[in-house]
């Protein structure tokens, strides 16, 4: 009785995330965080596993069937149905198997291509002043990978050593990537980049820069090691960016 629980739990989780990764895309493409063939998701699944969107497909567009499962190596796992014969995991899956070995609190990875993220990238405007307190608790700093060519293991090298201390990265010329313990969660993330990033834009056409006070700045750096999101080599980057580190 306990191995038929575990399954029905096993799929369960699996029928969820299956539909939480539709949704999530569909919401990516309404809010033009990417369009045509780009992005992908995953989630990890029990027993080493993970489910992984296809690549070719309209995330926007997505079936719950239509998803793959791969293993920890990014093997596909199982036969093909009729909804997934042809289909391979998507191409940018290095980047994505790269995150989760580096990172066993991350049970999610989002890669999206926002616009006006991708755009201050390749125009060389930093986003990383500190302008938005809720940038600053809930990312810290949102480091910018060096380019890469897509859909290659480029990607996953140019990530792996920022992966480590970040929930968010920007892929120079390429796009965004963001991982949580949840779907819902690296969305968000994936939004608040792209929000920064707006406002880091506005700025520059109103051509005003109002950084917050190195005061007010250690107060939000405290409040975040309080909430628990301050992540082990956080004090150093901070002064070393900022001069700043937290109040207490």
């Amino acid at each position: 009785m306990p191995s038929e629980v575990s399954r029905d739990d096993a799929d369960e989780q699996e029928r969820r995330l299956r539909q939480e990764i539709v949704a999530i895309g569909r919401l990516m493409h309404a809010k033009g965080l990417l369009c045509g063939f780009e992005g992908n998701l995953s989630a990890r699944l029990d027993g080493g596993r993970l489910l992984v969107t296809p690549a070719g497909l309209h995330k926007g567009l997505l079936a719950p069937e239509q998803l793959l499962i791969t293993d920890n190596d990014g093997r596909v796992v199982g036969s093909p149905s009729a909804a997934t014969r042809g289909f391979k995991p998507t191409s940018e899956l290095p980047m994505h198997l790269e995150a989760y070995h580096r990172r066993p609190d991350v049970a999610a990875v989002v890669h999206a291509h926002p616009p006006i993220t991708v755009a201050l990238s390749i125009a060389g405007v930093p986003m990383d002043t500190p302008l938005l307190p809720e940038v600053i608790v809930l990312l810290g700093l949102i480091p910018t990978a060096p380019y890469a060519l897509s859909s290659s293991e480029e990607g996953a090298t140019a990530i792996r050593e920022l992966i480590r201390d970040h929930d968010a990265i920007i892929l120079q010329r390429h796009g965004t990537l963001t991982v949580g313990a949840t779907l819902t969660e690296a969305f968000m993330r994936l939004e608040t980049v792209e929000q920064n990033a707006r406002i880091h834009h506005l700025l520059a056409q109103l051509g005003a820069d109002n950084p917050l006070d190195d005061h007010e700045l250690g107060r939000l750096l405290d409040m975040r090691r309080r909430m628990g999101l301050e992540r082990a080599g956080d004090a150093a980057a901070f002064l070393a960016r900022w001069g700043v580190g937290p109040a207490s």
